[in-house]
């Protein structure tokens, strides 16, 4: 059973918001549920809380942190678009939330950040490590990487735990070749968010978020250090997707 534990949730109505949302008993008892658009209207019963609004708003999310006792950062652009809007949603939104859990005295944030990151880092014989430094693909990258430095400066300067998620591909199934390697199944993800909550004094992490697939190309590392131990395997659909196409050489893959 879940400690009693209120969770702020940011972009809470995307995909990622929505499959932790469909599992909430696993990571917490209530949450106050964040997005621009707003996120469905709770169920009868359902412990959630609807609030709508954007990441960058200092005065909404001092209200959904007070009294919190951890935030799931999910909110954000999810691909490539113009630096102007990269900067103020996904690295501009992030320091809000990280600012606003300071001052609400929240402790433990977890944060999506992504495989983008380090997109241009050539795959090898040895699975990648978890904290490779930074080596984006695109924008989007651009702004996953200063948004984990912002987290490393945030944990460090005012003792706050903050574990970043390197995602690799977190759909209901793989939807091409390269996710056979890249795969994080839904039930992982919440797998790796709760122990992302859950494991003793963290500091600053980068964990890559990849189920235990057998052609995945990082390593598992990071994750058994804070106790997640994915279940699914990306093999299963692998008849989806005959043969074996050349990889590609960088993690990131060719486009976003």
């Amino acid at each position: 059973m879940t400690a009693s534990r209120t969770l702020v949730i940011t972009g809470a109505a995307g995909r990622l918001g929505t499959y932790l949302r469909s599992s909430l008993n696993e990571v917490a008892t209530k949450a106050r549920l964040v997005d621009i658009v707003a996120p469905p209207e709770a169920l009868p019963g359902e412990p959630v809380e609807i609030y709508q609004g954007s990441v960058t708003d200092a005065d909404l999310l001092d209200a959904v942190c007070r009294g919190a006792d951890a935030v799931v950062h999910l909110g954000g652009f999810a691909g490539d678009r113009p630096w102007p809007d990269l900067s103020e949603v996904n690295v501009g939104g992030t320091s809000e939330v990280l600012e606003a859990a300071r001052r609400n005295d929240v402790k433990r944030v977890v944060v999506a950040s992504s495989n983008h990151a380090v997109g241009f880092r050539v795959r090898g014989p040895q699975p990648l490590a978890d904290d490779v430094a930074p080596l984006p693909d695109s924008l989007y990258g651009v702004s996953k990487a200063a948004s984990e430095a912002l987290c490393q400066f945030y944990s460090v300067k005012f003792s706050m735990d903050i574990v970043c998620l390197r995602i690799g591909s977190c759909f209901d199934a793989p939807q091409n070749h390269r996710m056979l390697s890249t795969w994080l199944s839904p039930a992982d993800f919440v797998r790796l968010t709760s122990a992302s909550l859950t494991t003793p004094r963290p500091g600053f992490r980068l964990v890559w978020g990849v189920s235990a697939n057998a052609r995945r190309w990082w390593s598992a590392a990071g994750g058994e250090a804070i106790g997640f131990h994915p279940e699914d395997n990306a093999e299963r659909f692998a008849e989806l997707y005959p043969g074996r196409p050349p990889e590609p050489e960088y993690v990131g893959g060719a486009t976003i």
